[in-house]
């Protein structure tokens, strides 16, 4: 992929203004039509909805606009299961029978492919009034600043790692992306080979799998991984190409996180060396119109 700032990157530009490739204005399509899924999705939960049938509802809205494969196909955690409550086995990330009630938290992820962009979000929401919830989606917001600030830095990813667990800690909340896979807060995306029948394993896209892993392979030879970690594989600076990030907080049986693509490069200025690839997001809206 030809990275923004590089010698087929974008212009430069704010977070506003910023012009960018047709590569990335690809990327940024699937992102918003996933944000746009869980939106739509988010609007239609009710009392007794469980999350088998949110997660099929995310699949379908995205198969009847075109989705055809997968990074991985849609989750959906109502309740304390936002927070990961006792997961202890990969199993329990999947979709279950939990219905939703009044006050309960929720969270929307999915990370379809579109036209061979991938992207992978994550949206948090609450049915009902939840003062909790609303104090965690407002203190997500620093995160995201100090992602964005120390990636420009070069700062390594175990260190930024290290620094928002810190955060976590002083806002009095309990690090909850820790209980992914390999305890990672991002991982690389890329672009992915379209093929009329698409497999999944385990509910993650064939193809996209092939990517990681190739990614995986070629990182550890020339030291970098493709996941975020806090272990001692991430201890690299950020490599650049394109970053779902998803910090994720929890607090007493509530958790809220944001996924959006972070897209680094290889740029001497320091506003086009890394950057969000859209702030038009619901997260970033809810930030903006509390502000204002």
């Amino acid at each position: 992929m030809a990275a923004a700032g590089t010698a087929g990157g974008t212009g430069v530009g704010t977070a506003a203004t910023r012009e960018l490739t047709a590569e990335l204005r690809g990327f940024r399509e699937t992102q918003r039509l996933a944000y746009a899924c869980a939106e739509a999705v988010a609007a239609q939960l009710r009392p007794g909805v469980t999350e088998r049938d949110a997660a099929r509802m995310q699949r379908e809205w995205l198969y009847a606009r075109g989705v055809k494969d997968w990074f991985h196909r849609p989750f959906a955690w109502f309740g304390d299961r936002t927070a990961f409550v006792d997961f202890r086995i990969p199993l329990q990330f999947f979709p279950t029978n939990r219905r939703l009630e009044a006050g309960m938290p929720f969270i929307l992820d999915m990370a379809p492919v579109y036209k061979g962009y991938t992207a992978d979000i994550g949206y948090s929401g609450c049915l009902g009034l939840n003062p909790v919830h609303d104090k965690l989606l407002a203190d997500l917001e620093e995160h995201r600043a100090l992602i964005l600030r120390e990636v420009r830095e070069r700062r390594t990813l175990r260190e930024i790692y290290e620094d928002v667990d810190r955060l976590m800690v002083r806002q009095g909340y309990a690090n909850r992306h820790r209980a992914y896979p390999f305890g990672v807060i991002a991982h690389k995306v890329d672009r992915v080979r379209e093929r009329r029948f698409a497999p999944t394993l385990f509910g993650f896209g064939a193809e996209s799998l092939k990517g990681l892993a190739s990614d995986a392979l070629h990182g550890h030879r020339d030291g970098w991984s493709p996941l975020w970690s806090p272990y001692k594989f991430s201890d690299h600076p950020p490599k650049p190409g394109l970053w779902a990030v998803e910090p994720h907080l929890g607090f007493r049986g509530t958790g809220a996180k944001f996924e959006e693509i972070l897209v680094v490069t290889d740029s001497r200025d320091p506003e086009e060396s890394a950057f969000w690839l859209d702030d038009d997001l619901p997260h970033v809206r809810r930030w903006n119109e509390a502000a204002a």
